[in-house]
């Protein structure tokens, strides 16, 4: 896929009706010769959408108007290049706890809970966040959702062909793994994880705040390390009377293919169980049903059997297993 290629496919298939801003712009990046030879100049990881936008927002430049992009881009590529080189995305969507949830209140309490690719963590609190789903089983608001816990952040999700757990987990014990774990005690991490919400998501940057208070209030155990090398001495220190959970969601992407096939191999060698929530070209199954639409699904898959199509932010889930 060419760069080109890859800004049309983010424009058409992930901001679409999710971020006009973002699917304006990226549209324009494809077809923009200089701001493409520019990005070419980068490593093949650090071409992505998302890790440009963010990094431009997080420089204070424009990214509603693309000609304002263009000329900031082109004026200031020093500097993005330089901020692109030393970072990668750790979107870091504690609403991605809403499409986890009804597997994780379904497997054996309590739980250890492990994540992959953690970034700050936020995704380690499942326990901790209320839920409201809309479109499966009982309600208990007038709007017609299902309400699970109380406090904040409150996780909305559309629940299709699922009943929504009836409970929260009992987690016991909860850690993360990343080769640059962001403390949200700094400033700074924190103003990089705000970079990366879409332009247009005001409500994500107030569940980032919640979150983020939820994680400060009881710090959850983070280890700066390789997915691979470093997975079994962290998985090792879990309290042996609790069901180990390995998770991850939108990490593999960012991963080497053979490096994933490593990955999968140790991880399934563990105790307990394994969580992968990723796009099904990431880590392909076989028989796959089709997605409910054109935009970008991630496959939400337990011990390497795929039974749901989830949205990137946690916003939707649809059954199929």
């Amino acid at each position: 896929m060419t760069i080109a290629e890859r800004y049309a496919r983010f424009a058409g298939h992930e901001a679409h009706g999710v971020s006009p801003a973002y699917e304006r712009l990226a549209h324009s990046v494809s077809r923009d010769d200089r701001l493409l030879t520019l990005i070419g100049s980068l490593a093949p990881a650090k071409q992505q959408p998302n890790l440009l936008f963010g990094v431009v927002r997080l420089l204070g430049g424009p990214v509603e108007d693309p000609a304002a992009f263009r000329d900031y881009a082109l004026a200031n590529w020093s500097a993005i290049e330089a901020e692109i080189r030393t970072r990668v995305t750790q979107t870091n969507e504690a609403g991605r706890c809403a499409v986890l949830l009804p597997l994780l209140a379904a497997l054996p309490q309590p739980l250890a809970l492990l994540e992959v690719g953690a970034s700050a963590g936020l995704c380690l609190y499942p326990d901790r966040y209320a839920y409201r789903y809309a479109g499966g089983g009982p309600t208990t608001d007038a709007s017609g959702s299902h309400l699970i816990g109380t406090g904040e952040p409150v996780l909305d999700c559309v629940a299709t062909n699922l009943a929504p757990p009836a409970r929260r987990p009992e987690v016991v014990w909860r850690a993360g793994l990343d080769l640059n774990p962001l403390d949200v005690t700094n400033p700074a991490d924190v103003a990089w994880l705000d970079a990366l919400i879409w332009p247009e998501h005001e409500h994500r940057r107030a569940r980032l705040r919640a979150a983020a208070a939820v994680a400060v209030a009881d710090p959850p155990l983070l280890v700066r390390g390789d997915l691979v090398d470093d997975l079994p001495a962290l998985a090792a220190q879990a309290p042996a009377d609790a069901t180990l959970v390995v998770f991850h969601t939108s990490v593999l992407y960012l991963v080497p293919a053979p490096r994933r096939a490593a990955f999968a191999e140790l991880v399934r060698g563990l105790p307990g169980h394994w969580i992968a929530n990723e796009g099904p070209l990431v880590l392909p199954y076989d028989g796959l049903p089709q997605p409910p639409s054109g935009a970008h699904f991630n496959v939400l898959a337990l011990d390497g059997q795929p039974l749901a199509w989830t949205r990137g932010h946690g916003q939707e889930i649809t059954w199929f297993g």
